[in-house]
């Protein structure tokens, strides 16, 4: 009876407070490429590699949160563009039929700067200090950073390659691996942690949370996902990464228009 018990009390932790929502959509950018043979024979080398190369460029992403519960799917996005070799990006959350359906974020010297959220009037800027910045929910990156994202799947685990797929319209070799505990609360809210540390400790094994990476002919990232099944409640973050080394223009909030805040909270920013 143990077990049963345990993933129930994890799979709260995927879908709080997403009552308010309707089922999200998903379109994806095209291109066109073909499958290399110069990648890595070591898939763990060939990951790492793709995400080090891409923490030193510039890229434009979708993130794709579905979060389904009792047959009930639930879906929200994040796109943008991040200069990750500058630390500076820019992203438009959107939650379609929720209480609050959309949020502005911008990174830049060390800060994010948060707009359209609870906490926050309207028409200012919140700014938190970038390393503040917490995750609330599994497989959640923390006010949706698209670094954090990269962080966990340059950590994933015993690696295997898949085989060729084609994703948003490029060739690509598909990577799938696995998330360690360590690497799955990377940044969590303690008391968010604390809930994940005793669910693993009853189930006697990490949380089953799989990582998955497609690169293209050239070693770049196309596409990453992590996911989660556990006792019914599914939960998946995507992310398809295109227009890889174009400029990424960042406009930063004039500092009469912002506000500190230590915490923010809700199912927008992670």
């Amino acid at each position: 009876m143990r077990r049963p018990l345990v993933l129930a009390a994890a799979a709260a932790l995927l879908c709080a407070g997403c009552s308010t929502a309707t089922p999200g959509n998903r379109d994806k950018p095209a291109g066109a490429s073909s499958p290399s043979a110069a990648l890595s024979s070591d898939p763990r080398s060939a990951v790492r590699a793709a995400v080090a190369d891409l923490r030193q460029d510039r890229a434009t992403f979708r993130q794709e949160v579905e979060l389904e519960d009792e047959g009930q799917l639930y879906g929200l996005t994040a796109t943008g563009g991040f200069d990750f070799a500058a630390d500076k990006g820019h992203l438009a959350v959107d939650l379609p039929g929720g209480a609050i359906d959309h949020s502005d974020q911008v990174f830049a010297d060390g800060k994010i700067y948060i707009r359209g959220i609870q906490e926050i009037g309207k028409g200012v800027w919140g700014v938190i200090p970038r390393d503040e910045a917490e995750a609330h929910y599994l497989l959640r990156a923390p006010l949706n950073d698209p670094e954090h994202v990269l962080r966990q799947i340059a950590a994933m685990r015993k690696i295997t390659r898949e085989g060729e797929e084609k994703v948003q319209g490029v060739r690509t070799v598909h990577y799938r691996g696995i998330l360690d505990h360590r690497t799955l609360t990377l940044r969590m809210a303690p008391e968010v942690r604390t809930r994940l540390d005793q669910a693993r400790d009853m189930l006697g094994s990490d949380l089953p949370v799989f990582a998955d990476a497609w690169l293209d002919a050239r070693g770049r990232l196309v596409q990453t996902r992590t996911s989660v099944n556990i006792s019914g409640a599914r939960a998946t973050l995507t992310m398809a990464l295109s227009d890889i080394g174009e400029q990424v223009r960042v406009t930063v909030p004039q500092p009469a228009d912002t506000i500190p805040v230590t915490a923010v909270s809700g199912i927008l920013i992670g």
